[in-house]
């Protein structure tokens, strides 16, 4: 199902957003995490796939690739930690703390009293019991029904406390709020509610630092039009998606490129907020082989910049998303063989849903000129589920793109 959005502007980029989040703001939260050695260094790569985007009748097709931001697998790693950090930094405001210390361990002895805790389908859980673990600080992950046992031991490795409980994300989100209140723990989520914003907030600031990256990789200028006409985000809540937009929206202004949003058909909240014109809940089971977008409400916080920004919202079929697993993975002569999880391909297989029909093609401005940047927010962050979707290890993947990089 593709829709228009007929909220969506070209204006710049509104000052009661920019005062929520802003480039200012992400830029402070880049800095601060480039002190985390769980991170690599640098900016993740920004593949150029000249063979996909032939085939797929564009001028070009860009990737920038999550999968290799740190072990964790996933854009994860910029959300949670900045969102501890800043509330650490909230908490302790009378203790003088340096971010970049507090990345580094610094203050352990202060912070081993002090417990998180949130819901998850794997990724973010596993950066917040990762930040956690580095910080000093108790983590508690609450995991719901279909969050398979491998990506349970992912997060557990990093010290966390594992609480299972029935139902879906939504309902592991009731369950930590709950057991917060009890224990007088700190949520730490990457989804709002009523009177909760400013640590999902600052998730969504830490995913900005992906766009900030993007800009400086294709030298794209202030309010100008940069590379791309066009940019697929994933969906979830909206968290990532918000990042990204209020960054390039702020930074190109009416110029910004055109934003397609995507999730699954059966975790549809993003656009059945767009319809309804308010943050809304999805219509089907929300369960999905594309765990990370499993997610049947929409953050209300996100929504407040998603509503003016994206153009068209979007979903797909969890088939089309494991189709784009395998094309990505084989690679050609032209394009280097990628591993991407189950999420990380909603973007290309929107992309190709688009390019089969003229009539959607056309819908959402698609040609043979477009410059198209697809995001890949995750690798095999479940190894044995990739590998029986693939048909061939993440590591087999990774060798080839090795042996490609090499010629």
């Amino acid at each position: 199902m593709l829709i228009t959005n007929e909220r969506a502007t070209r204006s710049a980029y509104p000052s009661e957003l920019q005062s929520v989040m802003s480039i200012a703001k992400a830029e402070e939260s880049r800095d601060w995490i480039s002190a985390w050695d769980s991170l690599n260094p640098g900016p993740t790569p920004l593949y150029e796939l000249n063979g996909l985007a032939r085939s797929l009748g564009i001028g070009k097709l860009y990737l920038k690739d999550e999968s290799v931001r740190s072990d964790l697998g996933s854009f994860k790693a910029l959300g949670a930690p900045i969102a501890l950090a800043r509330l650490i930094l909230r908490l302790w405001p009378n203790h003088n703390l340096d971010p970049k210390l507090l990345f580094k361990g610094g203050y352990r002895s202060l912070l081993e009293a002090f417990t998180v805790i949130s819901a998850t389908d794997g990724n973010h859980g596993k950066g917040l019991a990762a930040a956690a673990q580095t910080m000093g600080c108790r983590c508690v992950i609450v995991l719901h029904a279909n969050v398979s046992e491998e990506r349970e031991q992912a997060i557990a490795v990093y010290g966390a406390q594992i609480v299972r409980t029935k139902g879906n994300y939504d309902q592991s989100v009731e369950e930590a709020a709950h057991l917060a209140t009890t224990n007088g723990w700190q949520v730490v989520s990457d989804t709002s509610y009523e009177g909760y914003e400013d640590i999902p907030r600052d998730v969504m600031q830490g995913y900005s630092a992906i766009a900030a990256e993007i800009v400086e990789q294709t030298g794209a200028q202030p309010s100008q039009s940069g590379a791309f006409t066009h940019v697929f985000l994933q969906g979830g809540v909206g968290g990532m998606a918000a990042g990204l937009v209020s960054y390039l929206w702020e930074y190109q202004g009416e110029h910004r490129p055109s934003f397609i949003v995507v999730e699954p058909a059966q975790a549809d909240c993003l656009l059945q907020s767009a319809i309804q014109g308010r943050a809304a809940k999805a219509t089907g089971s929300v369960d999905s082989v594309m765990a990370g977008l499993a997610c049947g409400e929409t953050s209300p916080l996100a929504w407040k910049f998603l509503e003016r920004s994206v153009d068209h919202f979007m979903t797909i079929e969890d088939g089309q998303a494991v189709e784009a697993m395998r094309i990505l993975a084989n690679g050609d002569d032209k394009d280097v063989p990628i591993v991407a999880g189950e999420s990380g391909t909603a973007g290309l297989a929107a992309l190709q849903v688009l390019r089969s029909n003229p009539d959607l093609s056309a819908q959402v401005g698609l040609d043979a000129k477009s410059c198209v940047l697809i995001i890949n927010t995750e690798g095999a962050t479940a190894p044995r589920v990739y590998a029986d979707l693939v048909g061939e290890s993440a590591e087999s993947v990774q060798k080839r793109q090795a042996a490609w990089a090499g010629r």
